[in-house]
């Protein structure tokens, strides 16, 4: 779908849409109609998806419908109804009442649905520059002191993320130093919560330049969590001396140094040092369970440092690669594609049978692709089914202005779930983010959100 919207085929991404009734050709045809000020065609594209009540699907809709300044009917399609009411549908149209310029109405409503993190999560983030800050303390405040006595009782409590939110919203307030004290009090009782407060407490003295503040953090026993911060308050001083300084101080001193060894190599690349930064983790490149090798590559590669990231590959032993470095091949076909060897490295490829065979064809049609053989890609890819193969085909059709065979190599929705659960059998459980569903997935977007879509 992007590669298709990339290439100017907004019409055809519509038309799958609806012949299709594929999510992702809807939001993309709507994101494109709307940056055209097609409005009246975008809510076509997407009102079939809403009738289903799928809530990504309801809120974008909202917003389709509130670009195109029908606000009664946006509120309409979010308001819920019924004594049944989905998880997450409070949330959007708690935002839909912010869109419209009625915060006042939002706040009230969340109110007696506070006692749910992600509401409250919802809360904060939706009255973001709404000037309303005052209000969502005086919500938030109650529920954290609530969290603090139970966890000063050795119990835990299901609310312990108002201490980070309450810090946030005195910090965008303008109230900085209260944030900074109520939040480090926190950090002094051990006062944490499934997300550390530690951290949160570091990138906030990090935001507001308290370095002597971090500085005890670190010393304090908290140095996982805030020494990346504190070495970027000092760089950002311009004391980027004393950055390195203590960094190394602490990967001498350190029993697994692993972390603070990362951090100084970070910090050592960006400034641009880059053989200082090989050096600082030359010597555990082949560590079997700490390398920093993989990692020490992509930032060379980000630096246009292609050939210095492929030499450092080039000198990996044959026994790290047996044991630990099964990725090294394929970063160094990858870096050598970018240097322009791409006949080259096919040839390496083609020299190493034993590779899973739509692995070995994706990798070498992704080479012919840069070296500007498409058709011959195009043609590789086309022997194998694989979920893979079939992306990557799809991808050069488009990008060779093939767009109905693009679009006609991807299976549809029924032909990919049919797929889908003969490998992995029915799906159950699984949710989506009802705020902020991109296609992608995490362990967090599921908790407890809208179902999976029904189209």
């Amino acid at each position: 779908m992007d590669s298709l919207l990339e290439h100017g085929h907004v019409d055809l991404v519509v038309r799958a849409a609806a012949e299709r009734g594929d999510w992702f050709c809807a939001q993309g045809a709507v994101r494109a109609l709307q940056a055209k000020g097609e409005r009246e065609r975008a809510w076509e594209v997407m009102k079939p998806f809403t009738e289903t009540g799928w809530l990504p699907a309801v809120s974008v809709g909202a917003d389709v419908l509130l670009a195109w300044g029908r606000v009664e009917e946006a509120l309409t399609l979010t308001r819920p109804v019924g004594e049944v009411v989905p998880t997450g549908a409070c949330e959007v149209y708690a935002e839909t009442l912010v869109k419209c310029g009625r915060a006042d109405e939002a706040i009230t409503f969340l109110e007696p649905r506070l006692r749910d993190r992600w509401t409250m999560r919802c809360l904060v983030a939706m009255t973001q520059g709404q000037g309303r800050d005052a209000r969502v303390l005086e919500l938030l405040v109650p529920l954290a002191d609530e969290a603090r006595h139970d966890q000063a009782q050795g119990g835990s409590h299901p609310f312990w993320e108002a201490l980070d939110l309450q810090a946030e919203v005195l910090e965008r307030s303008g109230r900085a130093e209260e944030a900074i004290r109520v939040l480090g009090d926190d950090v002094a009782e051990h006062r944490y919560g499934p997300r550390n407060t530690v951290q949160s407490y570091a990138q906030l003295l990090a935001r507001h330049g308290r370095v002597e503040q971090l500085q005890q953090a670190v010393t304090g026993g908290h140095a996982r969590e805030a020494l990346r911060p504190l070495t970027k308050a000092f760089t950002a001083a311009g004391r980027a001396q004393d950055a390195e300084e203590i960094l190394r101080r602490h990967i001498a001193t350190a029993e697994y140094p692993g972390n603070e060894q990362w951090f100084l190599i970070e910090f050592l690349i960006e400034q641009r040092r880059f053989e200082e930064a090989i050096a600082v983790g030359r010597r555990t490149f082949e560590d079997p369970w700490e390398s920093p090798l993989q990692g020490v590559v992509f930032l060379l590669a980000e630096n246009g440092l292609h050939d210095r990231a492929l030499q450092l590959l080039d000198e990996c032993s044959p026994e790290f690669v047996a044991e630990r470095g099964d990725w090294v091949p394929s970063n160094r076909w990858w870096l050598m594609g970018e240097l322009g060897r791409c006949r080259e490295a096919i040839t390496q490829i083609e020299a190493t049978p034993e590779r899973d065979a739509e692995e070995r064809a994706c990798t070498i049609a992704g080479l012919m692709a840069q070296d500007s053989r498409l058709d011959e890609a195009i043609s590789l890819l086309a022997k194998h089914p694989g979920d893979r193969a079939t992306t990557d085909r799809a991808h050069l059709l488009a990008r060779q202005n093939r767009p109905l065979e693009a679009l006609a190599a991807i299976p549809d929705i029924a032909a990919q779930r049919e797929k889908q659960e003969q490998r992995w059998g029915p799906r159950t459980g699984w949710t989506v983010d009802a705020q902020n569903y991109d296609g992608g997935s995490s362990e967090e977007d599921h908790e407890g959100h809208a179902e999976d879509p029904p189209f």
